[in-house]
């Protein structure tokens, strides 16, 4: 008989850095939210509110995200978010392809076990990971797409969004503004959600 791991059992795993991590933090970030979210949000990595924490995204980007979130009715607390790589990278670089690959196996079981039926993946790093591609955020944004039958809907990143502040017709702000009308909406009408979930990511071994 299979037995299915716990996301506590998830959080202790992931507490042993592998030797492509060893740039990063010490402070593990692991997630948190629902751990039967219909909807998932995955950044990049962790940044420096988020390493003293322990917790994502609880810094300025954050915050804003918990902004997004009530303008459209959706509860943080009934939604999982989590970064693909759990620990800060020094000055807050971008993720090393490596640091990337070396996270990959313990982000695809937080996927199985809370079984999202959407994941909206923010910014550019987690969007090239679910999407295959090197296409930009700019271009998939608001748009729909498919990963071992998971529905993923590309938004921008919130620090993105405090970078440009403006909400004028066509900004960011704007257009996250509508991206979120239609994410809620699907959200609203998704169907059950299945008991199980298998992911097999051989197929993406030579993305990083």
């Amino acid at each position: 008989m299979t037995v299915r791991v716990t996301l506590s059992e998830l959080e202790r795993r992931a507490a042993e850095k592998p030797e492509a991590l060893q740039e990063l933090s010490d402070n593990l970030v692991f997630g948190e939210g629902d751990p039967d979210a219909r909807l998932m949000f995955v950044g990049e990595a962790p940044g420096e509110d988020e390493d003293h924490a322990g917790r994502p995204f609880v810094g300025r980007a954050g915050q804003l995200l918990d902004k997004v979130l009530q303008s459209v009715g959706i509860d943080r607390d009934a939604v999982y978010i989590t970064n693909i790589v759990k620990f800060r990278p020094p000055s807050n670089r971008n993720p090393k392809p490596t640091e990337l690959a070396a996270s990959e196996a313990l982000l695809v079981e937080q996927i199985q076990f809370i079984r999202p039926q959407i994941i909206a993946p923010l910014g550019n790093v987690p969007s090239h990971y679910f999407l295959g591609s090197k296409e930009g955020i700019s271009r998939t944004h608001g748009r729909w797409f498919e990963w071992h039958g998971i529905r993923i809907f590309p938004l921008f990143h919130p620090a993105y969004l405090l970078r440009n502040p403006s909400r004028e017709r066509g900004a960011p702000k704007w257009q996250t503004w509508n991206d979120m009308k239609e994410l809620k909406l699907a959200l609203d009408e998704l169907p059950p959600k299945e008991t199980s979930l298998v992911i097999d990511t051989a197929e993406q071994g030579e993305l990083f």
